[in-house]
């Protein structure tokens, strides 16, 4: 027969475990989730940093770890080695993987679209008496080799009928240097970025002639968050939380993008705070409310457009199997219409 001491205790222990049992699940929502960046924390990154600073991504049981990059390749290779669950890379370069990986057992896939139009372009000093895409034929051309746009070009001169362009190879850091030099006639790179490295050298944003492969017979897409495959078959729900979050965090950040800066500067502290508000506003421009972003929807691919790149990127990329359009897409986790509409009003 239990005494009145020993049933108090018991009935405390009771209630201690049961309390436990409510607790636990509460701890179990929150998913850890290692996300890797294309590249450096720039003012672009302010899309990622934003909703990690201002608890979105926590508020949606996630707990996101974030870490800068060194190109898309290396993005697509981490998420695809496991080390990392989720990141954003050109979906060219996503392309590329798979199709020179057709056995590799854990190919990343892109699940929302985030630059609608790949920011590749090339740009040449106006004193150079380049105005024309035609022009560029004969030319010397400069960028790393794993350049986005080098790596397309073939694609930007079939289009343009360019012919005869010679290449010159350099590190990142020297490649706009180059170019002021007058060692080359014009580069490749991302509009967005070249640019402000070029004004940084004392270049005038008057002086540079830029050609946009978007605005030049070249609708490839440009960078998307990827997921690997373990993620998406064995926790959907989570995937969906982080878009859904992300759109949120997106939506701010386009409404006010001189204020998300600040959250870079948080994650690297020498920044050029003014010169990272110009990248950003640069690219939601010409690459995430674009007109193609705006009339497709933002994070959503077309199948017909997706197809074509897949056809081309082969082409140029010279694969070693076709890309295979279906492999590299699943747009099952995005949020709702309403969710995405998160482009900001046309200026």
């Amino acid at each position: 027969m239990l005494t009145t001491n020993t049933r108090r205790h018991w009935l405390a222990a009771a209630t201690l475990a049961a309390l436990g049992a409510f607790a636990a699940p509460a701890q179990a929502q929150t998913t850890p989730l290692k996300f890797q960046l294309d590249w450096r924390f720039e003012g672009p990154s302010a899309l990622f940093l934003q909703p990690i600073a201002k608890g979105l991504f926590k508020a949606a049981g996630l707990d996101v770890t974030l870490d800068a990059g060194n190109g898309s390749g290396g993005a697509v290779t981490r998420v695809a080695s496991g080390s990392y669950d989720l990141g954003f890379a050109d979906l060219a370069a996503l392309m590329e993987f798979h199709a020179n990986n057709p056995d590799a057992p854990n190919k990343p896939v892109a699940v929302m679209m985030v630059y609608n139009n790949t920011p590749a372009a090339v740009l040449t000093l106006k004193k150079s008496g380049i105005s024309s895409v035609a022009q560029l034929s004969g030319k010397k051309l400069g960028a790393p080799v794993f350049d986005a746009g080098r790596k397309g070009f073939a694609i930007f001169a079939q289009a343009n009928k360019i012919s005869n362009v010679a290449w010159t190879s350099m590190d990142p850091p020297l490649r706009e240097t180059m170019l002021v030099r007058g060692d080359i006639d014009a580069i490749t790179g991302f509009s967005f970025t070249s640019l402000l490295n070029l004004e940084a050298r004392g270049i005038k944003a008057a002086d540079v002639q830029i050609f946009p492969y978007a605005e030049h017979g070249v609708k490839l897409y440009g960078n998307a968050i990827i997921a690997s495959p373990k993620l998406l078959k064995e926790k959907p729900e989570v995937v969906k939380a982080f878009l859904l979050a992300f759109a949120k965090g997106a939506k701010e950040v386009m409404a006010n993008p001189d204020a998300s800066i600040a959250y870079v500067k948080q994650r690297d502290g020498i920044i050029n705070e003014a010169l990272e508000k110009r990248r950003l506003r640069l690219a939601i421009d010409a690459v995430i409310a674009s007109p193609d972003a705006r009339a497709e929807g933002f994070g959503q691919v077309l199948a017909p457009r997706l197809a074509l790149m897949a056809s081309q990127i082969s082409d140029a990329y010279g694969t070693k199997t076709r890309v295979v359009p279906e492999a590299v897409w699943n747009g099952a986790f995005l949020p709702s219409k309403a969710e995405l509409d998160v482009l900001p009003p046309k200026r």
